[in-house]
């Protein structure tokens, strides 16, 4: 039986802003992946016990690595030795980096190359971070696992990566997202003290989402539109995020913009369902998983065209140039005074959502480990 030593010390503890993105992503897929193929076997990595803890898997909880100095020392010099104890068949890093001096064949997952596109987005030790041993990780692993094709050409653009070693597995959304009964929302709404109406952005609140953009454009709606329909830009605060909340003091934004801060992930489908649409302008994604998740709720989603974004969007969704103060204007304008434009949205989003799951990535998985192995 084929043993993979899995790599995932990217897993947060408690709640946080941590626990969105590759946090999810790693999860998930890690989650799924012993119902695709029965002769495998798998232990985890991880910097502490998850609770719940992973369904049919072996696990091996090393030292804190939150901080990224502390994950260098383990990923490059704790990490090998406990390898060299696990004699695995094959390593899978779900993260960007793998360690050096590997004995066996190797899988890494890149998420996106932000920190090579948009390095003054990102805070100087975790540009370091990763900038040093990504593309190291890349060139001798067996395979690589990108999670969009906007991903995959980046890293044979910019590192000039063989577009053969390179397989892409996007994202899945899982089952629980999906449109809920009017009156379970309506009470999460007053619970939560929510407007009737409101659009939605949720992400950390960090330079790479582009919302002092996005609130720009807002602020140029009637004052009448905004006092109907609020913006929430919902998520943790990451870093450099004074320039969001300067905004919206700068435009009087106070009254119908709100940050409630990082949303758990239990209450994710609530705050999808109570919004009338997602909006979404970053400037760069991996992928962009609430997308799909707000599609899978029925929402209609503004986006930027960026990056892998039409990749996520598809036909069901407005794509809009991200720097394009005028064109947010107007689609946000035109979804909240249309209501049938909302419904027609709503019907492709669920459509297009329904394509993506997250057994079809686990699969996708086992077929790169499969393809390294041999």
């Amino acid at each position: 039986m084929q043993h993979i030593a899995i790599n995932a010390h990217l897993l947060a503890p408690g709640n946080g802003y941590r626990r969105a993105g590759i946090h999810r992503y790693i999860y998930e897929v890690v989650s799924h992946l012993p119902g695709v193929d029965p002769d495998l076997r798998y232990t985890v990595l991880m910097n502490h016990q998850l609770e719940p803890a992973l369904p049919r898997m072996a696990t091996r909880v090393g030292p804190n690595t939150q901080r990224p100095w502390r994950r260098v020392l383990w990923e490059q010099g704790a990490q090998p030795l406990a390898l060299q104890r696990l004699r695995p068949s094959l390593y899978h890093a779900m993260a960007f980096v793998s360690p050096r001096g590997l004995r066996c064949p190797s899988v890494v997952t890149v998420y996106d190359l932000s920190f090579i596109r948009y390095p003054e987005v990102l805070s100087p030790l975790r540009r370091r971070y990763l900038q040093m041993f990504t593309r190291n990780s890349c060139q001798r692993a067996t395979r690589i696992i990108a999670i969009s094709e906007s991903t995959a050409r980046d890293l044979t653009d910019f590192w000039g990566i063989p577009a053969d070693k390179i397989d892409v597995s996007s994202v899945g959304v899982t089952a629980d997202f999906k449109p809920l009964p009017e009156a379970e929302v309506a009470a999460f709404r007053q619970t939560k003290g929510l407007p009737e109406r409101f659009l939605l952005f949720l992400g950390t609140l960090e330079p790479r989402k582009n919302l002092p953009m996005l609130l720009r454009a807002y602020a140029s709606l009637p004052e009448s539109v905004r006092q109907a329909v609020h913006l929430i830009l919902a998520g943790g605060k990451g870093w450099m995020f004074d320039e969001i909340f300067a905004t919206i003091s700068r435009h009087n934004l106070g009254e119908t913009v709100h940050t409630p801060g990082y949303v758990p992930a239990e209450e994710l489908v609530l705050w999808y369902n109570a919004a009338e649409a997602l909006v979404y302008p970053t400037l760069y994604e991996g992928f962009g998983i609430p997308i799909l998740e707000a599609m899978a709720c029925g929402k209609p989603v503004l986006a930027s065209n960026s990056s892998s974004l039409p990749e996520a969007t598809g036909d069901a969704g407005i794509l809009l140039p991200s720097s394009d103060e005028a064109a947010w204007h107007e689609a946000m304008d035109r979804l909240i005074s249309s209501p049938d434009e909302r419904t027609r949205m709503a019907a492709r989003s669920r459509t297009w959502a329904a394509e993506f799951t997250w057994q079809r990535v686990a699969r996708r998985t086992v077929e790169s480990y499969y393809r390294a192995l041999s």
